[in-house]
């Protein structure tokens, strides 16, 4: 049979105190997207603005909850591609909307 023990000190052992520091600037950031979202800004700055608070929030849940932060660097790599392919077609689909809903407001 074999023994379960032997990868079980290959992460150190994080404190709770951590998570919930994570899970604090977590909801900071939603507020911050919730509060840009009341406000008047120009479209384009606006999603631009969103779409970077977005890149962090996702960077700190793959690093801290999904256990990123410990693990080999290529395999956080691998992730490159896949986060560039979802930025592109974010930008493909909603930059595009915030030019045509800018031209809505002007007429």
């Amino acid at each position: 049979m074999s023994n379960h023990t032997e990868g079980a000190n290959v992460h150190p052992e994080i404190p709770a105190k951590t998570f919930a520091w994570v899970w604090i600037c977590l909801v900071f950031i939603t507020g911050i997207e919730v509060y840009l979202a009341y406000i008047e800004l120009e479209p384009t700055l606006m999603l631009g603005i969103l779409l970077g608070l977005s890149l962090i929030k996702a960077a700190l849940i793959m690093a801290w909850f999904m256990h990123l932060k410990y693990e080999k660097f290529s395999l956080t790599l691998m992730l490159v591609p896949s986060i560039l392919f979802c930025i592109a077609m974010m930008a493909v689909y909603i930059f595009w909307d915030a030019v045509r809903l800018a031209r809505m407001r002007s007429l």
